[in-house]
């Protein structure tokens, strides 16, 4: 398991239209754009959602009210993923092309269980905190028809990261993990969670305080929902 790249992105526009075959919508700002970044990287938590934006020294959030911060301090996708989906769309999609900051070789991302902890290279040590969710600029970035629909179906959809001990990384890095909680909540099955099997958000509950606490407010309102239900179905005694 072994670091591919690591990317960092500046502020685009939709005057800016030099990324993968998409275009931006009309007025668009994002940071999105990811590219490889040569020689060693910082990478450092950032601080809180709404403040803080990218823990990868030189990387842009530009939305920082629905990105960056300490629980999507970093965001790693696999390049065999990518590579599936360069065969799917019949085009070419470097290292970076969904906006991760790390693309990795050999790692199952998706199965890592939140909570599961990553070194990278010599000092930096990631923690899984959640899946990525697709929004509207990642579709007008990529410029698929139905990309938002097609990228949930996959179930596939990368982590973000937090950032336990800090340090410097570079492409061909080892990733070794160095701690994999005992329970079976995935990045893919909290992604089913949030997007289409909410019945499995109570089960994601047992992720514990690794959860992202977004992910488990939402997961115990959906519990608080069904114990209301239920109890409103029972006959009085």
């Amino acid at each position: 398991m072994h670091l591919i790249s690591v990317n960092a992105g500046r502020d685009r526009t939709s005057d800016d239209r030099s990324g993968p075959d998409g275009a931006f919508a009309d007025g668009l700002r994002t940071g999105i754009d990811k590219r490889p970044v040569t020689g060693p990287v910082a990478v450092a938590a950032p601080g809180p959602k709404g403040v803080a934006g990218s823990g990868v020294a030189g990387d842009t959030v530009v939305d920082l009210r629905h990105h960056g911060g300490d629980h999507q301090a970093v965001y790693a996708f696999a390049r065999e993923d990518l590579d599936g989906w360069q065969r799917e769309l019949g085009r070419r999609l470097p290292d970076g092309s969904f906006g991760e900051n790390l693309t990795t070789g050999g790692l199952d991302v998706n199965g890592a269980r939140i909570g599961e902890r990553w070194r990278i290279g010599t000092d930096l040590v990631l923690e899984v905190a959640s899946p990525r969710i697709p929004c509207r600029t990642f579709a007008d970035w990529l410029g698929e028809a139905g990309w938002i629909r097609r990228f949930t179906q996959q179930a596939a959809p990368g982590a973000y990261l937090r950032v336990v001990t800090p340090g410097e990384i570079r492409a061909g890095d080892p990733v070794t993990v160095v701690h994999r909680p005992g329970h079976e909540v995935s990045v893919s099955v909290v992604f089913r969670a949030m997007t289409t099997e909410r019945a499995l958000l109570p089960a994601v509950l047992a992720a514990g305080d690794a959860l992202d606490p977004k992910v488990r407010q939402k997961a115990l309102a959906y519990v608080e929902r069904q114990e209301a239900a239920t109890a409103r179905q029972e006959p009085d005694a």
